[in-house]
């Protein structure tokens, strides 16, 4: 990379940590929204910006609507009040990045990249999310996950390294698929598959639950089924695949689990954005 000027606007520890990470690059940095954690930082959020060449937001980029997600800072931190100060010439990297975000950034001319869309990170990513779900499950099941029934809902990138993780451990790994295609392939890899037209059946065979699927899968009428010293951990964002109001009316033990990554890796995952941001700078660069 050309020795670019980063700002780094709040977030949690990965993002914290990504800083150092620049900074032992060589790049010049300025860090805005870190002031709990007593960081040296600029104290000006538009002296940050125009001093800035690229800015790296959190992930998830916004805690609420228009409202940047900044853990460690005092005040609160609208979008609008960053991107109305950027320039056209400059770049904005974060993860789930809001649409209307998009839009009105790139009205400005300024580019946009959705860290989360791309596929390196969204792998790597998944890595430390499966960790944090099987670290939750071991100190909140009363069984161990050897011989333990664990299903997980969705098999995408993350559904993909739990199975494997939870089968490294010895667990019985579930999978719910829709697709004949992944249950063929589940059956290869040593997994069971259950189909979601049949989930209902087995879920009272199940000790852990894990959800990846933004979407209610566990709802009023199934979730009868679960047995009450089943954990359900539900990692997925809203609408989420648990319904929260109906397992608690079951009595059921359910986590949810947002940005497992920045609460049980921040460094590993910090070291991941920071590869990723490495090559989006570069193809910026080569594309110019």
């Amino acid at each position: 990379m050309k020795e670019n000027k980063f700002a780094v606007l709040g977030g949690d520890m990965r993002s914290f940590h990504l800083a150092s990470l620049l900074r032992a690059d060589g790049m010049k940095v300025h860090t805005y929204g870190f002031d709990k954690l007593d960081a040296e930082e600029v104290s000006s959020l538009s002296d940050v910006l125009q001093k800035s060449d690229v800015i790296l937001g959190a992930t998830p980029c916004c805690s609420s609507p228009g409202v940047l997600n900044t853990p460690f800072h005092d005040g609160c931190l609208h979008a609008a009040d960053v991107f109305s100060t950027m320039r056209a010439s400059q770049l904005f990297i974060a993860g789930r990045v809001p649409g209307d975000m998009v839009q009105a950034m790139n009205a400005r001319g300024i580019r946009v990249v959705d860290i989360l869309e791309r596929e390196e990170m969204a792998v790597l990513n998944a890595i430390p999310t499966a960790e944090g779900a099987i670290q939750l499950a071991m100190e909140r099941m009363p069984i161990t996950l050897h011989d333990a029934n664990a299903l997980i809902l969705g098999y995408g990138r993350i559904g993909k390294i739990l199975a494997k993780m939870l089968q490294g451990i010895g667990a019985r790994v579930h999978v719910a698929t829709r697709k004949l295609s992944d249950a063929a392939l589940l059956r290869s890899y040593g997994h069971q598959y259950v189909l979601y037209d049949a989930l209902d059946a087995r879920l009272g065979e199940m000790d852990v639950i894990f959800n990846t699927v933004p979407k209610v899968l566990l709802h009023r009428d199934n979730l009868r089924y679960v047995r009450k010293d089943c954990v359900l951990i539900d990692m997925a964002s809203k609408p989420f695949g648990v319904d929260f109001d109906a397992s608690r009316d079951e009595g059921l033990t359910v986590i949810w689990a947002p940005s497992l990554p920045g609460r049980v890796a921040p460094v590993t995952a910090a070291r991941y954005i920071y590869e990723t941001v490495q090559s989006i700078v570069r193809e910026g660069e080569e594309s110019v």
